[in-house]
C-alpha cells in the first residue's frame, strides 16, 4: 500500500521458500502437530491468496473499478477453495493412513499459483523502459491462475522426486546455476520458471485435454 512493490513481492518470494522448508523442518524436529497443520493453511492463505492479488490490485487495478477488484475476489476465492479441498484430502488420507506424499498435487498450489500470477510484475521490473500491461491482461490472469488452483488437473510434485547417486552433480549444478541466476537476474529467471511451469502444467493436462480419463 505503500508503493514499494519490488520489496512485497520480495518477500512473497521469501514466504514461499520458507513454505517450502517448514513442514521438512517441522518433521526433522518432531515438532510437527495439527495446530501446525492449521496455521500452515492460514499462513498460505495470506501469502498466496491475499498479498499478491492485494499487490497488484495497488500496482496496476485500482484505476480499473470493479472489473480489477472481481479478479482479485475470484483469485482469492480459488485460492481458499484449493487450501480447502488440500486439508481435506489430507485429513482423509491421515484417516485411512496413506499421508504420503503424492506424486502429483491436484491443481496448481497456492504457493505456485503466487508466483505464476505476479509475473506482469516480473515483466515491468525487468523491463521498465517497456510499455504498461493492459489491465484487462493482469486482470484474466489473476482469474486464470485462479482457475488453475481448483481445477481437476494433476501437477507434478517435487517432493516425491527422486534422484539416483549418479545423477546427484547435475542436480547441484543446476540448482546452482539457477540460484546464480535469481541472485543476477531475478526478475528474467523468474519469467522463463513461469514461463517452464506454466508449460509443464500444460503438458500435465493433456490426458483431460484430449477426454481420457487418468
Amino acid at each position: 500500500m505503500q508503493g514499494n512493490h519490488t520489496l512485497a513481492v520480495q518477500l512473497i518470494i521469501f514466504a514461499a521458500i520458507l513454505d517450502g522448508l517448514d513442514g521438512r523442518l517441522a518433521r526433522m524436529m518432531s515438532s510437527n502437530s495439527k495446530l501446525g497443520a492449521e496455521l500452515d493453511s492460514l499462513a498460505d492463505f495470506l501469502n498466496f491468496g491475499v498479498a499478491p492479488p492485494l499487490v497488484l490490485y495497488f500496482w496496476a487495478l485500482q484505476d480499473f473499478r470493479g472489473l480489477g477488484w472481481l479478479a482479485v475476489l475470484v483469485y482469492t476465492i480459488c485460492c481458499v477453495l484449493r487450501l480447502a479441498r488440500f486439508n481435506v484430502a489430507s485429513k482423509a488420507d491421515d484417516e485411512n493412513g496413506t499421508s504420503a506424499p503424492k506424486e502429483y498435487f491436484v491443481g496448481v498450489p497456492s504457493p505456485a499459483g503466487a508466483l505464476l500470477v505476479m509475473w506482469p510484475l516480473y515483466v515491468s521490473f525487468a523491463f521498465s523502459d517497456a510499455a504498461a500491461l493492459p489491465d484487462i491482461l493482469i486482470s484474466t490472469n489473476l482469474a486464470f491462475v485462479g482457475i488453475l488452483m481448483i481445477c481437476r488437473v494433476p501437477v507434478w510434485s517435487f517432493k516425491t522426486t527422486r534422484v539416483s547417486l549418479e545423477n546427484v552433480k547435475f542436480v547441484l549444478l543446476g540448482a546452482v546455476m539457477l540460484g546464480a541466476a535469481l541472485l543476477i537476474y531475478p526478475w528474467s529467471t523468474l519469467i522463463v520458471m513461469c514461463v517452464v511451469y506454466t508449460g509443464m502444467v500444460l503438458w500435465c493436462a493433456r490426458p483431460r485435454l484430449k477426454g481420457k480419463s487418468l
